[in-house]
């Protein structure tokens, strides 16, 4: 069929005009376009100014806010260590500024990202960190500390156990998502399976702390997911019937559980000298570089640094600490709750669900609500895979939590009759 010049331009004008306004001045979308196609209209607006209008500032405020917490604790817990070790007074916490550094880089980088971007890199990060997790046992070190979790690199250590939760949380959302669409793989099956090998591979470190922090985020998402309420409590059974085998054939386990179970507390241990820690500092602490707990602790700048914050600055400190995690984690969780995306609101809730237990173990552990696990405290703690993986995780979960243009879940809900 032929259509002349003439017609083509009729039809520009009179059948399929379109526009668009720019401001006051109307622009049209002729039909030869619409047929031929043209390249796609950019929104004009820069990434940056984008991104700052999208993404979610008091998360991201509460997040330097607890690095700033972290660099003070630091000033106070780690110069009798590094006195100890021979360094500067202050070698602790200049590394920890350069790792928070490039931690906050590293954050602000994935918060640009998209959705589809952030997996891909998930994917990435995670195929490497597992590599890493499978080889610790040959070529891995423990630094005296009786579990083999790091790789030395002489200048400093890696361990992969910190990057694999990002990775692994974004890549078992994506999996479980894609299991509920027609047709789909049997995601779940696929990802419990690799969250039980997982668990194995740290379980050899021994790294039991990490191991439940994998089973909760593969549980958590697989209950958002839509899992029926028995498995989840078989899951559970399984967890406890697993614990009970560890402590039968793993002295590193039985030592921490029965010390945690023990009527009383030596206090020559680190759960002594931290209880005994948050009794003296009371409501408003002991002043300032007053503390005596940095004196004994070994891990005062890294495991039990609530411990220091409880002692120095007391309970008004700690509560602060408290309600920015809480402020991160809700935030977060109220915003995907109005996601339509299946994938983002798994893998977003299973990045805050965890990021929230990890800082829960940490201060519970010190007030004797938990067994010692060795786990830091997510972006106060000193240690440079800790900050730098606490940074990709926390860019990961505010990427996916940035305001997309679409209708809300419950406009979704509403149409569909459901």
């Amino acid at each position: 069929m032929l259509i002349s010049k003439a017609g083509v331009v009729a039809g520009d004008r009179l059948l399929c005009l379109q526009t668009r306004k720019t401001g006051n001045v109307a622009v049209s979308r002729p039909m030869t376009e619409m047929v031929h196609g043209v390249a796609p209209v950019g929104s004009g607006e820069p990434i940056l100014p984008r991104w700052w209008r999208t993404i979610d500032k008091w998360s991201m405020s509460c997040v330097l806010m607890l690095f700033g917490i972290g660099l003070l604790l630091g000033l106070a817990s780690s110069p009798p260590l590094a006195e100890r070790n021979g360094f500067s007074a202050f070698h602790y916490v200049e590394r920890q500024a350069v790792f928070g550094a490039l931690a906050l880089i590293t954050m602000f980088v994935i918060t640009l990202m998209t959705p589809k971007t952030v997996r891909r890199l998930a994917v990435l990060g995670f195929a490497i960190s597992f590599v890493g997790l499978a080889l610790l046992p040959v070529f891995g070190t423990d630094f005296g500390k009786g579990a083999v979790r790091w790789y030395s690199l002489g200048f400093g250590s890696v361990q992969p156990s910190e990057f694999l939760k990002p990775g692994f949380i974004v890549l078992v959302g994506w999996m479980i998502a894609a299991s509920n669409e027609v047709a789909g793989p049997p995601g779940k099956t696929y990802s419990f399976g690799l969250a039980l090998v997982i668990v194995a591979l740290l379980a050899l470190q021994p790294d039991f702390g990490q191991a439940c922090l994998i089973l909760f985020s593969w549980g958590v998402m697989y209950f958002v997911g839509g899992a029926p309420f028995l498995i989840l409590a078989a899951i559970a059974g399984l967890t406890v019937l697993g614990g009970a085998f560890a402590y039968q054939h793993s002295e590193h386990f039985a030592r921490r559980i029965d010390g945690f179970l023990s009527a009383e507390v030596d206090p020559t241990t680190q759960l002594g000298y931290a209880a005994n820690a948050i009794r003296e500092g009371g409501f408003f602490g002991v002043g300032v570089g007053e503390g005596t707990v940095k004196w004994s602790l070994p891990d005062a700048h890294t495991d039990f640094i609530i411990a220091v914050a409880a002692e120095e600055y007391g309970l008004i400190l700690v509560l602060v600490i408290i309600f920015l995690y809480a402020t991160i984690v809700l935030r977060s969780l109220f915003r995907l709750m109005r996601e339509r995306d299946p994938f983002i609101r798994l893998a977003g809730t299973g990045l805050a669900c965890t990021f929230a237990m990890q800082a829960m173990i940490n201060m519970s552990v010190a007030v004797r609500l938990l067994p010692a696990k060795g786990m830091t405290l997510p972006f106060v703690s000193y240690g440079g895979s800790s900050l730098v993986a606490g940074g990709i995780m926390i860019g990961m979960l505010l990427a996916l939590t940035r305001t997309r243009p679409q209708g809300e879940i419950r406009d979704y809900l509403v149409r569909s009759g459901r």
